[in-house]
């Protein structure tokens, strides 16, 4: 056990640093930079888990931990590595609706909503800062996910989209309503097929049946090393 005042601080700190890995997530434009801004953004939240976990010795906190490092921290980030360097890109430039300056202030926005919703309903459910901070913190990272989808036009970057909403979902759970692991194994599963699925259709854009299956070929070369 470690003492509460403690952890508490320790957890709001992490807070701060999740809602900071989101707003790059709008704003940067390197795909590599990306991809590690999402996998750290992953390991704040399984470090969260595992305070929570020090704290009440939930062994499904631990697991959820271990599984989101495993996973979002490192596996992944690597598959989308991987497809970023078939598809020979590096940078996503182009922007739709919002400029990057733009999003970031919708987004800081969308956050000073979701808190002055949650401040009239669930200080009455639970007096816990961290309950409520845990769920305003999570709906905002499914809501900034939402705008990332809605303002970038590569596809590779509409999965980090979808990822950050699933990182949101987490953080989300592990407040309000403690995830099961089995449910967030399947989650991870949705992911992977996801992120597999999205890039063939990636591939696929603008391109003839030859050169469809020669994209598609160099790939799945990778999955034999």
């Amino acid at each position: 056990m470690i003492p509460t005042t403690f952890s508490e601080d320790l957890i709001k700190i992490l807070f701060v640093l999740v809602l900071g890995t989101a707003a790059l997530l709008i704003f940067r434009r390197t795909l590599k930079a990306l991809f590690t801004i999402y996998a750290v953004q992953s390991l704040l939240i399984a470090l969260i888990a595992l305070v929570l976990f020090a704290k009440e010795r939930s062994v499904v906190l631990l697991f959820v931990a271990l599984l989101t490092i495993a996973t979002k921290v490192f596996l992944i980030p690597r598959v989308l590595r991987r497809i970023q360097k078939s598809m020979h890109l590096r940078r996503d430039l182009e922007f739709r609706y919002l400029t990057p300056t733009s999003s970031v202030a919708v987004s800081t926005g969308l956050i000073f909503l979701v808190y002055n919703t949650f401040d009239r309903f669930l200080s009455e459910i639970s007096n816990d800062r961290l309950f409520f901070f845990g769920a305003v913190i999570g709906i905002s990272l499914c809501l900034i996910g939402m705008l990332v989808i809605s303002t970038r036009k590569t596809m590779i970057t509409k999965i980090l989209g979808y990822l950050t909403m699933e990182n949101g979902v987490l953080l989300f759970s592990i407040f309000i309503a403690e995830l099961p692991f089995i449910i967030e194994l399947l989650i991870i599963l949705d992911l992977v097929m996801l992120i597999v699925l999205a890039t063939i259709l990636a591939f696929g854009v603008d391109s003839t049946i030859e050169e469809f299956h020669q994209k598609l070929n160099s790939f799945t070369l990778w999955f034999k090393e």
